[in-house]
């Protein structure tokens, strides 16, 4: 199973709507064949790197996708991309790899559990057990 994350940046002049339908459109393609989007994350209105098209900002949004290479068409939704007016970049990633490389769990895995909130347990746990009076 592979991983991808796609990020678009439409023109900022576009109103949250149109953005949506691009979203909804770009995910009807992956998702057709069997393929599947586990998050959207809408970033919103950001200060490009530099200027395209005149512009210098965006909205962006980022899509987790995952799936075979026959289920998610990335090439088809990357032409339908090209022709849309709106859009100002897009980059598809292939991640799968990576997380392989760095041995996290694919985003399709449940994440661990952060020690940090272990941590935090534990330590409300020895205060409650102490009565919080440290000083003597």
């Amino acid at each position: 199973m592979r991983t991808y994350e796609l990020m678009f940046i439409t023109d900022a002049r576009v109103a949250d709507e149109e953005v949506e339908s691009i979203t909804e459109d770009v995910k009807t393609l992956l998702t057709a064949k069997g393929g599947q989007v586990l998050r959207v994350e809408q970033w919103g209105r950001r200060k490009l790197a530099y200027e395209i098209a005149k512009q210098r900002e965006g909205k962006y949004t980022l899509l987790y996708l995952t799936g075979e290479p026959e289920e998610l068409d990335v090439r088809e939704v990357e032409y339908r991309m090209r022709q849309n007016d709106n859009i100002l970049r897009f980059l598809t990633v292939r991640t799968d790899e990576d997380y392989k490389r760095a041995g996290m769990p694919l985003p399709t895995e449940a994440p661990p559990e952060s020690e940090s909130e272990s941590e935090s347990d534990d330590e409300d746990a020895a205060e409650a057990k102490t009565g919080g009076d440290e000083e003597e």
